[in-house]
């Protein structure tokens, strides 16, 4: 299942019976800068229980990214 969330498109995926993962990427396609790193995809989390905790694990990320990078713009 693909959900879009701000510019970003996450994946979540079953890695095994019940360890549910998510993958982001950018909507654009463009790779994510992560500290000067370019990375194509992300994989975020743990195995979470289900497909929902996957997916707001990831939504929780793409905002900490955000605030990461709102704070470095202001320097």
């Amino acid at each position: 299942m693909t959900t879009i969330y701000d510019g970003f498109d996450i994946e979540s995926f079953e890695a095994g019976k019940g360890l549910w993962h998510a993958r982001i990427r950018r909507a654009d396609l463009s790779p994510l800068a992560i500290d000067g790193v370019l990375f194509p995809a992300m994989e975020v989390g743990f195995a979470w229980p289900d497909q929902n905790a996957a997916i707001a694990d990831a939504k929780h990320h793409i905002d900490r990214f955000r605030r990461r990078a709102d704070d470095s713009d202001d320097e």
